[in-house]
């Protein structure tokens, strides 16, 4: 004899270890990203910094620069959301979404929001370097 408490947990473990697992390997997908992303920005920095250095010589604004190099992190997010082929993939998987619409607005504003802001502040953390390079010792970099 189970309750049918017990029984409802039993019949949908399945499905609450693949969500689990789905929200577990999103996360890793999403750290990954903005490690990447990372990664990018702070080669992009590195091989701009005589550019850099130029631009602050003559008294360049510290948020200009860093707007300089947060459009570039910013361009890369806007590319990389795909919010058509998160709708075009919602349809395939719609037996998996219970009570959940493949397009669902609030989730698809959500996991935009998350994202860009994961790869605006992965992008920031170069740009903040940016700001630090000194004029002088950018123009004798290389």
């Amino acid at each position: 004899m189970k309750t049918m408490h017990t029984q409802v947990d039993q019949s949908l473990f399945t499905e609450r270890l693949i969500a689990m697992l789905s929200v577990f390997f999103g996360l890793l997908a999403t750290l990954l990203a903005a490690i990447g992303l990372y990664g990018v920005m702070a080669y992009t920095v590195a091989r701009r910094t005589r550019e850099i250095g130029i631009r602050m010589a003559p008294g360049a604004d510290r948020a200009k620069v860093v707007w300089l190099v947060m459009y570039d992190a910013a361009l890369m997010a806007a590319v990389g959301i795909g919010l058509p082929g998160a709708v075009a993939l919602g349809r395939l998987v719609r037996a998996q979404l219970f009570g959940l619409a493949p397009a669902d607005p609030a989730t698809l504003a959500a996991a935009t929001t998350i994202l860009a802001a994961v790869s605006l502040f992965a992008g920031y953390i170069p740009a903040r370097r940016a700001t630090s390079v000194d004029p002088t010792t950018a123009l004798r970099y290389e």
